[in-house]
């Protein structure tokens, strides 16, 4: 059930907040575990047991580990959990791209599992971990009321697309929390704009690659017309589920973390990835970065900690070679940032440092969206010219002309200007009351 569908805005939604506010203060978190449950089934009914045993095994790990606390065998809980969490996963995400490489290697023939990949599981499960590993840290109370912690596991604005919401981050909300009006006004503002971003911009971004993939007509210039389409529709998409999860979090009362802010605007990458799926960023430095050691250690470890950390994070997004290398790509440029072009960059016009970065994410936005790495090499020679197309012809300035006020929309919503220009806005408004009065 896509927060964009008619299922969800005109039924489900409505319901839920009628059931919401109209119950007492101590089944507002059974209402909302409920009806999570059920957008779930609605969407994934073979996984939604899946996604129950998940959440038992995360609650019983949690209290293990709350209960071992201070013994000789403190740890084995904590790695019971991340095993299990782990291997859930694994399996369920990436077994036939196991299978795929063994057969490669080994020239088998294994044939595939042909696994469905459960909705929401990558993001479920990196929650439950934050969970069971906080508690062992001592950074998080132990959940003893199931249903609390099913809810926070479950609840259904950032179940599908995030962002990943750490315990420790509505573990006093899920307990107390207020609901006033402006919270409200806020959270129908920020799902309004969200919903927004993903009908009227990405959808319509989409097309536009749709119809590069589709034409047998390719230019040079419409190959970067493309890799640019893409990287804002990927944008939009992303942090519009990201909006819309965090309205509807403080419509319910809980306040959920930022997870984008505005990273196109970076001057180096290392900037870029502080301000891209920030929740997914940080989660990676606080449970396998620093645990790793971090940047408090020797240059040849800290490089290790970055190509550990970056293939765990491309193959995060996915059961392809393409991510794997798309994650070792961003290591491979905050390596060279931080030991040769870091100094180079901050002498460099603001200017050329934002073509650097963009240049730097537009073919990383290209090995992404490949079905494999031959499509993707095949893209960037399009890019480059080392393919026999023409530079343009009139089907691609007619694509361009057609697709111009969403691209220039794009370009421009993926910065703070329209923002800052609400913002001084309504300043200069506020101002004029107060001389008024």
């Amino acid at each position: 059930m896509l927060f964009s569908s008619i299922s969800f805005l005109y039924y489900f939604l409505p319901a839920v907040l009628v059931l919401y506010f109209l119950s007492p203060w101590k089944m507002k978190n059974n209402v909302l575990l409920l009806a999570s449950l059920f957008f779930y089934f609605y969407g994934e009914p073979m996984y939604s047991v899946l996604m129950v045993v998940s959440i038992i095994s995360g609650y019983l790990h949690g209290l293990w580990i709350d209960r071992a606390r201070g013994s000789r065998y403190a740890k084995i809980p904590v790695i019971s959990s991340v095993i299990t969490s782990i291997g859930l996963l694994m399996y369920f995400k990436y077994t036939d791209f196991f299978i795929a490489n063994i057969n490669w290697i080994f020239k088998s023939d294994i044939p595939p599992a042909n696994i469905l990949l459960p909705i929401g599981i990558s993001f479920y499960t990196f929650q439950i971990l934050s969970y069971t590993i906080d508690v062992y840290r001592g950074e998080a109370r132990v959940q003893k009321n199931i249903l609390k912690f099913a809810a926070y596991v479950s609840l259904f604005p950032q179940l599908i697309a995030g962002p990943i919401v750490r315990y420790t981050t509505v573990e006093e909300e899920l307990d107390y929390r207020t609901h006033s009006v402006s919270d409200a006004a806020y959270g129908i503002n920020r799902f309004v704009i969200g919903l927004t971003k993903k009908v009227l911009i990405a959808n319509t971004l989409g097309e536009l690659v749709e119809i590069f993939n589709n034409t047998g007509e390719k230019t040079v210039l419409l190959y970067w017309v493309m890799a640019a389409a893409y990287m804002l529709q990927v944008y939009f998409d992303f942090s519009a589920y990201s909006d819309m999860a965090i309205g509807l979090g403080r419509i319910f009362g809980f306040h959920f973390l930022e997870n984008f802010n505005y990273p196109f605007i970076s001057k180096t990458v290392s900037e870029f990835w502080r301000r891209w799926h920030m929740s997914l960023g940080t989660w990676f430095r606080d449970y396998v970065y620093v645990p790793m050691g971090g940047n408090r250690v020797t240059t040849l470890k800290w490089i290790r900690n970055i190509i550990v950390v970056w293939f765990l994070t491309g193959f995060w997004h996915g059961a392809q070679w393409n991510f794997i290398i798309w994650g070792l790509y961003f290591a491979v440029f905050l390596v060279l940032e931080k030991l040769f072009i870091k100094k180079l960059l901050d002498r460099l016009p603001a200017f050329m440092s934002h073509i650097y970065t963009l240049l730097i994410i537009t073919v990383s936005f290209v090995i992404f969206k490949g079905e494999g790495m031959g499509e993707a090499i095949e893209t960037l020679k399009g890019m480059f010219g080392l393919l026999d197309v023409p530079l343009t012809n009139m089907i691609t300035n007619y694509y361009i002309k057609s697709y111009s006020v969403v691209l220039t929309i794009g370009a421009i919503g993926a910065t703070p200007l329209v923002s800052g220009l609400v913002k001084k806005a309504a300043a200069n408004k506020l101002c004029e009351r107060m001389i008024s009065l």
